[in-house]
């Protein structure tokens, strides 16, 4: 008896001698002088028919038997934008993700679908190389997922780039006697405010009361952003963002940090801005004036208060804005209350 090899291709029936190989979708001939019988089909192969005749070649009629082979896509869900997002959930074998890939961008083309994103959990990780392989590259990562990306069209890429900001802030507390609360930055023998990296989903004047209470242990109260800096190739090429805010103490027993803090004291705030790295560095020297300034003169130095507020879909957000302008709110508010 001759065996036979069957491949995952569409062909017509194959005419061997007098046998007759018939396959609703997947019948490729022996190409080597030694075939054999494929030892594993793919997983994604299912229902294929074959019937073998010993006449002679004859013209391939569909009996009831032949059943035929429906393409498998990705499951997706359609953008805002005229693009897809696939979310990958069940476990797949590479060599089944593959060829579902495949044809699923040439589904999408058809459609006229514009950016693919593909969202592969951290246990999916073994599917990475097949996306990349197929065009995807990387658009940012998160602790327990990838995102990929696909441009479909023959023109330039119009998917939106990852974050480009990385967010901090620094903390200028002053007391009634007008000291600082200062940190010591360990191993630098420099005096500086409390600092750190906003969170994610984190607001602005709560990351500053959060920072001084992390560094300190002192109890705040948010005032006003006083100025904020940008600069850019910070941190891994992504911009940065530094506000500079003034708190209100509300508690003054420090209980300093141990991991990044050497000591923690209140000082005065003319010792702080006289430390040679201070008044030697530009950046450093002019937020030390801002401050000087607001602590002598609050009412001449108005900086950016936070107000309480939602946007369009309803989420509350903060707008940030001068106090010389807080008339404008309280004249709204009456309005409304009159209205």
């Amino acid at each position: 008896m001759q065996r036979l090899r069957a491949t995952a291709i569409r062909l017509s029936p194959y005419h061997l001698g007098k046998k007759t190989l018939l396959a609703s979708l997947f019948a490729v001939p022996p190409l080597s002088k030694r075939p054999r019988l494929c030892d594993r089909f793919p997983a994604f192969i299912r229902n294929v028919s074959i019937s073998v005749s010993t006449s002679g070649a004859k013209e391939f009629v569909p009996s009831e038997n032949t059943v035929q082979q429906e393409e498998v896509l990705l499951s997706s869900v359609d953008d805002l934008h005229g693009g897809v997002i696939v979310n990958v959930e069940q476990p797949l074998d590479s060599m089944v993700f593959a060829p579902m890939l495949k044809v699923s961008i040439s589904h999408w083309t058809q459609q006229g679908k514009r950016g693919v994103w593909i969202k592969l959990p951290i246990q999916h990780a073994n599917l990475v190389e097949a996306a990349v392989k197929e065009g995807f590259r990387y658009h940012h990562a998160e602790p327990d997922y990838l995102m990929l990306v696909y441009w479909i069209p023959e023109t330039t890429g119009m998917l939106p780039a990852n974050a480009s900001h990385r967010v901090g802030i620094g903390a200028f507390v002053m007391n009634s006697q007008g000291e600082e609360k200062n940190g010591k930055f360990k191993g630098k023998g420099l005096w500086k405010f409390p600092t750190g990296v906003v969170e994610e989903g984190e607001d602005i004047c709560t990351a500053a009361i959060r920072e001084v209470k992390e560094e300190t242990g002192i109890e705040t109260e948010f005032v006003d952003v006083l100025a904020f800096r940008q600069s850019h190739k910070s941190f891994f090429r992504k911009s940065d963002l530094f506000f500079v805010c003034m708190l209100q103490p509300r508690s003054f027993d420090i209980q300093k940090q141990t991991l990044e803090i050497e000591a923690a004291q209140w000082m005065p705030f003319e010792d702080y801005a006289a430390q040679p790295f201070v008044r030697e560095h530009e950046m450093f020297n002019y937020v030390a004036k801002i401050c000087m300034a607001k602590s002598e003169n609050d009412d001449d130095v108005a900086g950016f208060s936070p107000l309480s507020t939602t946007t369009a879909s309803g989420k509350k957000s903060y707008l940030y804005f001068s106090r010389d302008l807080k008339h404008l709110v309280t004249c709204d508010s009456q309005q409304r209350q009159e209205g």
